[in-house]
């Protein structure tokens, strides 16, 4: 390859981005893990990462392997943090570029993922290699935070949704546990549902009421510095 003008001989560190991806199975946060093909750590469990390729992005490189072990494209995603230790790779000086995903798991393509990916809840978590336990624990911090000041946590519901659908997924990101009275009529307060008028059975009697997210009520919220209290 020809010597491009303004380039220095300088070592140059391998570029990586590593994605946590969060799914939620009605009572518990989970999330997607894959398993290495080959050494370093072959056959131990991993974050979904590769490196960048030289035409892509950091986000165009976390958002292809966002698909490739989902199926979905639109979805959020966001970065959080790069990792810089110069001991992280075994592989040599590798820098490594996160984001965290929220999916809705109903939504995630049948025979999307390899058959070396599976979800764990992060209460019964294989051991992790690298720095990937690092990686994940501050995916989670960075969510916990977001999750008050932003309606991220709808990302992972479906469309339509109960009350306990709801707390339960406070909880679980949250890891604390609310009084289900006061947890309704908060959330109810800031104005952020909407009541569908339909239950989760066939018949009202039976069934626990549905609501979706307000996008509409959540854009005028956010102008006047939203923020959930509980």
């Amino acid at each position: 390859m020809k010597k491009q003008k303004y380039v220095y001989d300088y070592p140059r560190p391998m570029v990586a981005t590593d994605c946590v991806i969060f799914g939620f199975d009605g009572e518990k946060l989970q999330v997607l893990l894959v398993k290495r093909a080959e050494e370093p750590y072959k056959d131990c469990w991993v974050l979904p990462g590769g490196f960048i390729k030289m035409e892509e992005s950091a986000e165009d490189s976390a958002k292809s392997m966002l698909f490739s072990k989902t199926g979905l494209k639109d979805t959020y995603i966001e970065q959080f943090h790069t990792f810089t230790a110069p001991d992280r790779d075994l592989r040599g000086r590798v820098i490594s570029i996160a984001y965290y995903a929220l999916v809705r798991k109903q939504e995630v393509k049948e025979g999307a993922n390899a058959a070396s990916a599976d979800w764990f809840s992060l209460s019964d978590l294989p051991e992790l290699y690298f720095d990937h336990k690092q990686i994940l624990d501050m995916a989670l911090e960075r969510l916990r935070e977001r999750i008050m000041f932003k309606p991220v946590g709808f990302e992972l519901l479906p469309e339509k949704f109960t009350m306990r659908e709801l707390q339960n997924l406070y909880e679980a990101i949250l890891g604390v546990e609310f009084d289900r009275r006061n947890f309704s009529k908060k959330i109810l307060h800031v104005g952020l549902l909407i009541d569908l008028e339909e239950t989760s059975w066939p018949t009202p009697k039976r069934g626990a009421k549905l609501y979706k997210f307000n996008a509409e009520s959540y854009e005028r919220l956010k102008d006047k510095g939203f923020r959930i209290e509980f």
